[in-house]
Parts: C-alpha cells; structure tokens; sequence
C-alpha cells in the first residue's frame, strides 16, 4: 500500500509532502490545477518513461519518492532478492529523479537499480487504469493469471505446472538416451577396432613407470654388472667381508665369557653385520642375475613402452588413461547393445508423463470454462449500472497447437467485448472509448478484488463523461473496491468525491511570475465545501451545500 508520496520540482511542484491511507481516496480541483501532474510523478516513482519537460523551470532535476507497505509474503521481496536487493523493512522507498537534460536514476531502498527493475517493481504494487494505460488488465498476457485467481484453485495449477515439468524432464532423458545411442552407432565401427587393440596391448594402470624404469636398468646394464661383480667379490670368497666379519665374530666369543659381559654388545653387532653381509650378497647376487637373463629384455620393454605411447596419441590421452579407456569403450559398447531398449524405456516413461500432463491440463480448463462463465456473468452484472448495459463481455478460451503447450495449461485466454449490438468483439483497449475503458477497468476490479496481488489502484477521471445515477453507482463500486484494496482517484464527480474515506484538493496558485500547484487534505467541512464547489461551480448555494451533506450522508449510509 502506498503510505507516502514526495515530490520535488515536478513542472508546477516545487515541494510537496502526501500521507496516504487505505481505503478510497479522492483527489479533486479544477480543471488545469495539477492533478495529472500528481499521477506523472507517482508514474516516475513506478518506472515510466521519463521526460526532461517534467523538470520545474529552473530547477536542476526532479525528485520523486514513494514510500510503501510491504508485507513479509508479498511477491516484491522475491523479485528483489533474486536482482539482490534483498530488504528485510517493513517499508519499501522507491525514488526516481530526472535531471533538466533528461537522464534519470532509479533507486529501490536506497540502492541503485535499473529503471526496468523499478518498473517491475512498480507494476507489482501500483496499477494505474485510465484510457492510456497499457498495463494491468489492458495487456492479455494478464488474462489466464486473473481467471485463475477467481475461479481455479491454487493447487490444481500447481499440480498442472508440476506434471508440466515432469514431462519436460522426461522429454529430455528420452532425447538424451536417443542421441546418446545415435552417437554410439556413429562411432561403432571406430569404437570396436579400438576396443580390439587395447584388448591385444592389455594395458595396466602406472605399467608407463615401471617399463621405463626397467628400461634405463637395462640400458645401464654392463656398468651395473660389473659393479655388483666386484661388490660379490669384495663380500665372498677366502678374503671377503662375510669371512672376515664371521672370523672376528668367533675370536669374541671365545673370550667373551671372561669379560664380564661387556663384549657382549660387540658380539651382538657382529652378528648382525653377518646376517646383514649375507643379505647383501643375496641382494647383488639377486640383481647379477636379472641383469644377466635375456638379452633380449631391453627390446622386449621398449617395443612395449613405445606402443603404449603410440596408442595413448592416437586417443590423445596419457599413457596411464589407457586402461580406463578401455573400461569406457567396454561400457560403450555394452550400452549400444542394449541402448535401443533403453531408449523405448525413456519413451514410455515420456509418453505417460504426457498423458499425465494431458489430463492435469484438461481438468483445468474445464474449471477455467465454469469459471469463465461465472466471471463473465458477475463482470456484466457490474456493467448495467455503469452505463454500458449494451455492451457484451467475454472470456475466450482459445485452444492452443501442441507446440504452444505449456506450464500454465492448453489454452490462451484473454477477454474481449463488444460495446454496441451487433458489434464484432475484440480487445478491451481497442474497442472502447476513453469514458467506457475505464469503467470496464473497474468493472472487471470489483468482480477481481479479492484476488488482486496489487494492493493499490488509482483511477483516472473514471467517471470522465457521466453524471447523475451512473456516477453514484460508479462511486458506489470505488467505495467497494476501496474495502478490499487501496483506491486512489482523480474525480470530477460530486457522486464519487462523496464515497471517499479520504479527500484531498489540488490546487493552483499564481503570486510573483510564479505558478505553483498544492495539494491540501480535507475535513469533513471543508469536503463538503469542495463538494458543493463540484455540484454548482464557482458560485457555491446554499442548495449545493445541502445537495453535497446529503450525498456525503448517503455514502456514510
């Protein structure tokens, strides 16, 4: 709800301050005061297009704040949160100023924002209706929205979105088992020859080291022979290291007994370096022995490493992803042998989500046609006191092509009407005059009231064109509107100044070559002076006082 409105240098503006409250506000004043001037500035505050010529004359820019309510749940925060806006007051501040060259800013609570993130937000807590509106009802695109918010409970749209995603996803796992299947049957052909050569080469992970390790061991193969020939001969044989260590060892342990154990450490360590000496000998004698077998080794290993790296260029991989290549073209394989069933199995589960999807579908628009036919009947209802009881309103629902489906159901609907008989329908905004637009706008808001999910109105010279009982009923329905939602409106009729809950005049004054427009909120007398000044002019009676007590009393009534 719109709480409070600020405005500075807005042509005939210089400063102006409005409280607003909920409930059916009025705005009155001559014709040429400035009231058109209020709806452009709040325009500028909700993201219209902005204008250099709004700028008061020898002012630098102009500044426009509007301040709402804005309740925890309301859809607002989510769509600021995702442009990450994210506010956690209770209050929102929408401020928008224009510079004298025409560029303008736009600031949600104080931060910077897009002018089309402004207007988005604005088109979710204001709609404006008059005969150049072209939000809010006026766009069809709105149509399905407010007929299922009058007739079709919440949970069967849902159900229908849900069963809507459900086959999108099922549509999609086919689609991707099918091309899966046709890239593998491409590739068949490529993937089995492969297959067969790393079958026949049998790689093993990290077996890329240990060749090459083995590799540079042979290529160093007489060095190291005959170093570990010389370690052996320095280790065995009549003057080797193990004969020596074991001839040491005997000598202390003959003696050692006598020594009061304190050789025993050194018999010890001999006998260790005995069984160490031996297990070095078994260690060279060891690598003598591999060094010395086929001569033919070193071959056998690089044909092996170089096939392994010949074949990991081919696929372009290191020589280690070999084996899972394998393991890959293996499930490859396997997949194509069965790919055809799986891709049949992907179908039925898509063509029963269809059919769900079908039946959710229908069951909405058989709700959707009930509910069609109630709304218009209750939108025609408003339409007789209102002046336009030739007029004809209809809800169409119009089948749509498979290829048109969607999450919000199988038809496109919007609403036509036929102002005269005999007439063709089309379009609200096309087929009626100014005066008749708008009160088929508000019409179709009375009957919509409850289900709106913009909590503020404002009416343009709704009653623009009409006098006497079709402007009491217009008032009457402002007044209803204004039970459920804030309304705001610029009128010209006594009848509808009467209904408000809350009055505000505007006017203009001229002092020192300057024009300037105020806004004055009314008492209870002084709105029975302004609604005199409507009923009889500039020259207020004593029967246009009685006349407006009497409407103000009616509306009370």
């Amino acid at each position: 709800m719109l709480i409070g409105l600020a405005i500075r240098d807005v042509v005939l503006i210089d400063r102006l301050d409005l409280s607003f409250r909920p409930g059916l506000c009025v705005l009155t004043g001559e014709t040429g005061a400035g009231k058109s001037i209020l709806l452009d500035a709040l325009g500028l505050a909700l993201g219209v297009r902005a204008e250099s010529g709004l700028v008061r004359r020898g002012a630098e820019q102009a500044t426009v704040t509007a301040e709402f309510t804005l309740p925890a749940k309301h859809p607002v925060r989510a769509l600021l949160t995702e442009a990450g806006l994210a506010i956690d007051d209770e209050t929102l501040v929408l401020r928008r100023t224009v510079a004298a060259d025409g560029r303008s800013r736009a600031f949600i609570a104080d931060q910077p924002a897009s002018i089309g993130l402004l207007r988005q937000v604005g088109e979710a807590l204001v709609e404006i209706e008059g005969q150049f509106a072209q939000r809010g009802l006026l766009d069809p695109t709105t149509h399905r929205e407010a007929l299922d918010a009058y007739g079709v409970a919440e949970a069967d749209t849902r159900a229908l979105t849900e069963a809507w995603q459900s086959w999108r996803n099922a549509i999609t796992a086919h689609e991707a088992a099918a091309q899966r299947l046709y890239a593998a049957q491409a590739e068949e052909e490529f993937l089995r020859h492969a297959a067969k050569e790393l079958e026949a080469l049998d790689p093993r992970p990290g077996e890329e080291t240990s060749l090459a390790d083995e590799r540079a061991l042979m290529q160093n193969r007489e060095r190291l022979t005959e170093a570990l020939e010389s370690t052996l001969a320095e280790l065995v044989g009549d003057r080797g290291g193990e004969r020596a260590l074991q001839a040491a060892l005997r000598q202390i342990e003959r003696v050692k007994d006598r020594a009061g154990g304190r050789l025993d450490p050194a018999a010890a360590a001999l006998e260790r370096a005995v069984v160490e000496a031996r297990e070095a000998i078994a260690m060279v004698e060891t690598q003598l022995r591999t060094l010395g077998g086929d001569a033919s080794r070193l071959e056998q290993i690089e044909e092996r490493l170089f096939a392994l790296r010949a074949l990991a260029r081919k696929h372009n991989i290191p020589v280690d992803g070999l084996a899972s290549l394998r393991a890959e073209i293996t499930a490859k394989l396997g997949a194509l042998e069965d790919g055809s069933g799986a891709v049949e199995k992907f179908k039925r589960s898509a063509d029963a989500a269809r059919s769900a999807y079908i039946a959710a579908a229908d069951k909405i628009s058989a709700t959707r046609r009930s509910a069609a036919a109630m709304f218009d009947q209750a939108v025609t209802k408003e339409l007789k006191p209102l002046k336009l009881e030739k007029a004809r309103f209809a809800t169409v629902l119009t089948a749509l092509g498979e290829a048109d489906w969607g999450p919000h159901g199988r038809e496109r609907v919007h609403f036509e009407v036929a102002t005269n008989p005999g007439a063709p329908a089309g379009p609200l905004a096309k087929v009626a005059s100014g005066g008749e637009l708008s009160r088929f706008m508000l019409a179709l808001k009375v009957v919509l009231a409850r289900t709106s999910p913009v909590p503020t109105l404002v009416f343009d010279e709704v009653d623009s064109g009409i006098g006497g009982a079709v402007a009491a009923a217009v008032g009457e329905r402002l007044h209803r509107l204004g039970q459920e939602l804030q309304v705001l409106v610029v009128t010209h009729s006594p009848q509808v100044a009467a209904r408000g809950a809350h009055h505000w005049r505007v006017e203009k004054s001229q002092a020192a070559q300057k024009t300037s427009t105020r806004v004055e909120e009314l008492s209870a007398d002084a709105r029975r002076e302004e609604i005199a000044r409507m009923l009889s002019g500039a020259s207020i009676t004593a029967e246009a006082r009685a006349a407006a007590a009497s409407l103000m009393a009616g509306a009370r009534a």
